[in-house]
């Protein structure tokens, strides 16, 4: 496993990131708890030991299991959670089984980023996760109810209490994240990106560079469409949010198949699947410290955490890169 040290934090993470989104059942069509923690603990014996959650992941279930997970090996964890997006009330994994109760629960979600609202989430995500501090604390989404300095003052407390070791940001804007740099020191910035989401290239990823923060790019594979293996018109479970993709729409599965296709003889070469190619790809691109994997189950951190075993050489990386450009997706 390749570690990289998080801005200027000290904080050395995994390059493969545990995504603890899917464990926690919303938006995903459910999950099984003991799969989840049991992936969590296999990819602490392959060196995955920091993971990436939300109390909005399940309505605090994906932290919850998070903490089961670790119990008794936290400190040779890395945490990463967030705050600002919060429900009305609770939830159970059931309750994520079909498409009513997705609706149902999106019409609870709400964003509020008060001051003593994040202080408050701070202290409920700490008993979620079973420990006394957070490495990495972020503000999932940028809120109306309060100003960005407002925010950053939250977090400075927090940090101030050993409650967090660093402070990041997820999904602000270049302008966003230079704002609330301005008040607290900002690490990264928690980002889509992926071989068919690259519009951060453009803004954020030369300030980052410059300025040497990182990106934590999320949704490498595009929600699992960059994998290989969804055919065109595959039908997705009820309670999954790729229903509504423009990437899933089937004259762009088609193409992305198709690029996948061509590429897949250097993954043959490398012995390695599809998924770990585009997730070694993602992980060498200028500005980004991590990329976050996605894992429901041990087979699936295995695969991920493999990825940092791979070696393509310029000309593999340049082939990859002539067929990228090639590709053009309908997202209208």
């Amino acid at each position: 496993m390749i570690f990289r040290e998080l801005g200027e934090s000290s904080i050395e993470v995994s390059a493969i990131t545990f995504g603890a989104w899917a464990i926690g059942g919303f938006m995903w069509g459910g999950n099984d708890e003991q799969e989840a923690i049991r992936a969590i603990q296999h990819g602490y014996d392959l060196d995955v030991t920091t993971i990436d959650t939300a109390p909005v992941y399940g309505m605090g279930l994906s932290e919850e299991l998070v903490g089961q997970a670790i119990k008794g090996k936290r400190e040779r964890f890395q945490i990463m959670t967030k705050f600002g997006i919060k429900w009305k009330r609770s939830g159970t994994q059931q309750q994520f089984r079909s498409q009513k109760d997705y609706e149902e629960l999106m019409d609870q979600i709400y964003y509020s980023a008060k001051k003593e609202s994040v202080i408050q989430e701070c202290e409920d995500s700490l008993r979620r996760l079973g420990t006394d501090y957070i490495d990495y604390y972020q503000h999932h989404r940028p809120a109306k109810d309060a100003p960005v300095e407002e925010v950053m003052e939250a977090m400075e407390k927090l940090k101030d209490q050993g409650k967090i070791r660093a402070a990041g940001v997820s999904n602000y804007s270049l302008e966003e994240m230079k704002r609330a740099n301005q008040h607290l020191r900002i690490e990264a910035n928690q980002l889509p990106y992926s071989m068919v989401k690259r519009d951060i290239e453009e803004d954020i990823i030369p300030w980052v560079l410059q300025h040497n923060k990182g990106v934590i790019a999320y949704s490498p594979l595009q929600r699992g469409v960059l994998t290989g293996k969804y055919a065109p018109g595959a039908t997705l479970s009820e309670g999954d949010h790729r229903r509504g993709s423009r990437y899933f729409r089937e004259e762009n599965v088609i193409k992305i198949n198709d690029f996948l296709n061509k590429i897949q003889p250097i993954a043959k070469d490398h012995h390695a699947s599809l998924a770990q190619l585009v997730l070694y790809w993602t992980l060498h691109q200028p500005g980004v410290t991590v990329v976050l994997a996605g894992s429901r189950n041990p087979e699936q951190i295995e695969d991920n955490a493999r990825t940092t075993d791979i070696r393509l050489n310029d000309d593999e990386m340049n082939l990859i890169n002539t067929h990228l450009e090639n590709l053009e997706l309908n997202m209208e």
